[in-house]
């Protein structure tokens, strides 16, 4: 059989017919005049090289060639329909690992909060975080293995992006710091001992970038590579962490941190959730996605 001149339609009348045992009854199922079903048969008896369907005294019946095709037929066209259905996702009973790639203060923010949701609804799921790591290094062949990027900005190809919640930066000192509160001042901010923070794939902290596009430089004492060590040494020192605002007040109670508006305000930080286009449509990643975003806007409603 030539299967380039295969009409799926007419498997589709295959099945009508086999069911029914009745052209009229199989053109009523079909939704298709009775002359037009019974020239489906015509073809399919030709195509098959058998009668499929005979008159015995007033009614029809299926041949033995007909009986033998019902359940392969039946179950080779629920194949094709499955084509075309996308898989349902039990978040329940799925054992389903997701790779996350982030920065350690969204970690901090989100993924407590995540992962109690998904320890009550999807028990059996997995996450996996790797660090963040910046566009350049960023290759095609690592991002085919990544189910979401949490960061600002828009530089990943091939990947759509939402917004998660909205930050501000602040100054986070010790509690009994010498300077404290007189940070607020441009001299004192300048004159204090800062920690930077410069995350893989980047040459310097984004807040230095900024000051000095305003033609500011501060004192650099520590650079470390992520948020977290910077307030961890930040709570044990007199140095000065310009860090997101939400992450000191996570971490206020635990390392006895106070949080210090600067002199200077940088504007809001919007972190967002990127996802591959490939998984737009994937009823796992479209599960995580809202979990993830929902996630963001409880966070984003708390008092900064």
């Amino acid at each position: 059989m030539n299967l380039n001149s295969l009409d799926l339609n007419l498997l589709i009348a295959l099945d009508a017919l086999l069911r029914e045992a009745s052209v009229s009854r199989a053109a009523m199922r079909l939704r298709l005049s009775q002359p037009a079903t019974s020239h489906a048969l015509q073809r399919l008896r030709d195509l098959i090289g058998d009668p499929l369907l005979v008159r015995n005294g007033a009614r029809m019946e299926l041949t033995l060639r007909a009986q033998a095709l019902r359940t392969p037929l039946a179950q080779a066209l629920d194949q094709v329909r499955a084509l075309f259905v996308p898989d349902a996702f039990d978040a329940a009973r799925s054992d389903r690992h997701f790779r996350l790639m982030m920065p350690d203060l969204a970690v901090e923010l989100l993924m407590p909060p995540l992962m109690e949701k998904i320890t009550q609804i999807a028990p059996h799921v997995t996450i996996d975080v790797v660090p963040w790591r910046g566009p350049a290094i960023f290759t095609a062949e690592f991002a085919r293995t990544i189910d979401l990027v949490i960061s600002i900005g828009d530089a990943f190809k091939g990947f759509h992006r939402q917004r998660l919640y909205v930050d501000s930066d602040a100054l986070a000192v010790r509690r009994g710091h010498p300077v404290g509160a007189r940070l607020k001042k441009r001299e004192a901010f300048l004159a204090a001992r800062h920690v930077a923070v410069v995350i893989r794939g980047q040459n310097e902290d984004l807040i230095d970038s900024w000051l000095r596009s305003k033609g500011i430089e501060r004192r650099i004492a520590l650079v470390v590579p992520g948020y977290i060590e910077a307030l961890h040494v930040t709570a044990r020192t007199d140095l000065v962490a310009f860090v997101p605002r939400r992450l000191i007040t996570a971490l206020a109670r635990q390392l006895s941190l106070l949080t210090v508006t600067p002199p200077l305000d940088p504007g809001l930080d919007e972190q967002y959730m990127f996802y591959p286009t490939r998984a737009q449509m994937d009823p796992g990643s479209i599960w995580l996605r809202q979990l993830m975003l929902e996630t963001g806007r409880e966070l984003g409603g708390r008092k900064m």
